[in-house]
């Protein structure tokens, strides 16, 4: 089988301007790929934690979701073939599963947990194209410092702790509560760039 290009465009099923910067800066080329053509359809893929379910289980199941539904939806809107990458980012303190808050309340209860703790950001990732399909998952620890009630507030007083799993942004204003990482900066921001880079060499050639 003759090689593809390594340039050769891909889709990004993510509406993470995060994932669109880090993809930006390996120099990969795509378009974005939404999955909902309305805010008024329901969502397709519902990121809710199955009762006893771990937490690499639940980024791998989430994550493959996006990548089949991805797919469907290329096909259905007889959009150009081309791999699709897909990922979902999880916080996990003590087994539990952060994801993105709902409320002010929930994101000042989330970062009240991680106060002065190390918890894990496991971000599983898929590419798929075809018949071909890779996915791994990426895990970092990030240890939080003592935070007061009022960095809490203030933090959560902004716009960015949502949309974001575990209610914060490493790359932003929450850097300055982070004593120490271990593992991938770019996998806590939500895409793991080595690992991205690997996955798309292995499709792209296949």
């Amino acid at each position: 089988m003759t090689k593809k290009s390594t340039n050769q465009k891909i889709y990004l099923a993510s509406k993470s301007p995060r994932r669109r910067e880090l993809l930006e800066q390996i120099g990969v080329s795509f378009d974005v790929l939404m999955l909902r053509d309305s805010t008024e359809r329901p969502i397709d893929v519902p990121e809710h934690v199955i009762p006893g379910e771990l937490a690499k289980d639940y980024v791998t199941r989430i994550t493959n979701e996006k990548a089949q539904t991805a797919w469907n939806v290329m096909m259905q809107r007889n959009l150009p073939i081309r791999p699709i990458l897909t990922a979902d980012t999880a916080v996990v303190l003590d087994g539990v599963i952060y994801g993105k808050p709902a409320t002010p309340d929930e994101a000042r209860m989330m970062l009240a947990r991680l106060s002065g703790q190390t918890h894990q950001v496991l971000t599983s990732i898929a590419v798929t194209h075809y018949r071909h399909h890779r996915e791994c998952t990426q895990t970092s620890a990030v240890t939080f410092c003592t935070l007061s009630k009022d960095q809490i507030d203030r933090y959560c007083d902004s716009s960015e702790p949502y949309d974001k799993a575990g209610s914060y942004a490493i790359q932003g204003h929450a850097a300055q509560f982070i004593s120490h990482i271990s593992g991938s900066y770019s996998g806590i921001m939500g895409l793991p760039l080595f690992e991205t880079a690997k996955l798309l060499s292995e499709i792209i050639y296949s």
